[in-house]
């Protein structure tokens, strides 16, 4: 049920767009640019910490599981996760017949298949990211607030899907990621907030992921707490 995002890991592969339309582009080429290289600083800094991360599955506003792992980065950039406490666990299906357990099977299955679109977002696919600018699928828009600036990303993996990357120019910093999305049908909408926050030394985290599957009011959040630094 856990959709795995490694967040920090999301743009490791971005590159500026190579097409000549978009090369000419230079705010977008720029502020492209500019994410790549604070996502590949940020991965190198996370790599000497470890975390604790609180995973919520939640249907109707109900917590139905939750569980507390400790994080860090394996050597090749993925999410490291061991399951260190579950205050909430889920309910036994061997022990429910009928409809009930039905139910509760229809939406454990669902939430895998959520997790997994969500996980399919992450890292973003260089060689995509390079077709859809020579598409023209790529352009830079108003956040809506002096200082921020956004980078949209439109049909990424499925007609209609957006990404959208919001960044502060002052600090230079990635502050959000926001994935509109569905799996069979648009009708079945799924969405995914990334939010940042940084740590004393400067280096920016994934502070919150939270996945919905709208058409079951399911919800999956991840919080990262209690950082410390590695010692091996």
């Amino acid at each position: 049920m856990k959709p795995g995002i490694p967040a920090a890991l999301f743009l490791t592969g971005l590159i500026v767009c190579a097409a000549p339309s978009i090369a000419q582009n230079a705010s977008l080429a720029q502020k492209v640019q500019q994410v790549k290289q604070l996502m590949a600083t940020n991965q190198q800094q996370l790599s000497h910490y470890t975390w604790q991360m609180q995973e919520t599955v939640s249907v109707n506003g109900g917590v139905k599981e939750q569980s507390v792992y400790q994080v860090q980065l394996g050597p090749d950039g993925e999410q490291i996760r061991t399951l260190i406490a579950q205050p909430v666990a889920p309910s036994s299906g061997g022990r429910q017949h009928g409809i009930v357990h039905r139910v509760k099977e229809d939406f454990k299955a669902y939430a895998q298949q959520v997790g997994a679109l969500a996980k399919s977002y992450s890292p973003l696919n260089p060689a995509k990211i390079q077709q859809l600018c020579a598409r023209g699928s790529v352009t830079v828009k108003s956040a809506g607030s002096p200082g921020y600036s956004a980078i949209l990303i439109s049909n990424y993996l499925k007609q209609g899907d957006a990404i959208v990357l919001t960044l502060r120019s002052n600090p230079k910093t990635l502050t959000s990621i926001d994935v509109s999305s569905y799996l069979a049908q648009p009708s079945d909408a799924v969405t995914m907030q990334v939010r940042f926050a940084s740590l004393p030394d400067g280096t920016r985290y994934t502070s919150t992921t939270t996945v919905n599957g709208q058409s079951k009011n399911l919800t999956i959040v991840d919080r990262s707490t209690n950082f410390a630094a590695r010692t091996r």
